[in-house]
């Protein structure tokens, strides 16, 4: 049986971490090298380092910061914010990363997924999708630069067109129950489970150790990532894994 993974995430702006609701209303959450050194040591099984400032102010992510924070975790780094470029993924998996995470410009220009999945391995090429369900609709639209722009996509149809361009994994983020910590959307989650064969990593809205429970059971997701229950000291990944592993979800202790 496969393990299920949990990912702390470090949304980065000026260099800090920063953690909001709905994608709005940022606050310091302290310093992304330390942060992610700590939850290296307390057992991440992977992070996920984002550059949310990148693609608004139309630049490339921070090089120097992920070659640091690479220098102090020893799993998986995934790294997303500003890619619009295969020389910029070489750069980023060159400076540390072992994945890049895509979103704006995969939508922008779909070529990208498989041009990088050509050069480095569909395993490296991560497809974020942040999703806003439709009023009155059990559908969901994908927005882009940061959850600010409407795409015109259905987020379950372009999940499976991420697949089939070459994309290893789906990062899925609903922007409704982004920083709310009233538990992620299990009827997206599983939408886009159900509509792909690759790996899933279900984020936004958790607060409590059930809640990630419920999203790698009944949302049937891969992989759980979250930002505010890990940054505020609420719940440490290892309570949070003995709380899964208590409730028979298979995780690496």
């Amino acid at each position: 049986m496969l393990l299920k993974r949990i990912i702390p995430c470090l949304d980065t702006a000026g260099g800090r971490v920063v953690k909001g609701t709905h994608f709005e209303q940022l606050r310091d959450q302290g310093d992304p090298v330390a942060l992610a050194r700590g939850y290296s040591e307390d057992g991440a099984d992977e992070l996920t380092f984002l550059d949310i400032d990148a693609t608004p102010q139309g630049r490339a992510t921070l090089v120097e910061l992920v070659e640091q924070t690479a220098h102090e975790v020893f799993i998986p780094l995934t790294v997303g914010g500003g890619i619009r470029e295969v020389d910029e993924i070489r750069t980023l998996l060159r400076a540390g990363a072992d994945k890049v995470s895509i979103q704006t410009a995969a939508v922008r220009r779909p070529e990208l997924i498989t041009e990088g999945a050509r050069a480095f391995g569909s395993q490296c090429m991560v497809v974020a999708i942040d999703a806003k369900r439709a009023s009155g609709k059990d559908r969901w639209m994908v927005f882009t630069h940061g959850g600010r722009t409407p795409a015109g996509l259905d987020a379950v149809g372009w999940a499976r067109e991420a697949e089939h361009r070459g994309a290893g994994e789906i990062l899925l983020t609903s922007i409704d129950a982004d920083g709310t910590r009233a538990g992620y959307d299990l009827e997206l989650t599983r939408a886009v489970v159900d509509a792909v064969q690759i790996p899933v990593i279900a984020s936004g809205g958790a607060g409590h150790p059930k809640d990630l429970a419920a999203v790698l059971t009944q949302g049937r997701a891969d992989a759980a990532l979250a930002a505010s229950i890990f940054h505020s000291g609420a719940f440490p990944i290892p309570q949070v894994k003995a709380y899964l592993a208590s409730q028979g979800i298979p995780v690496r202790i």
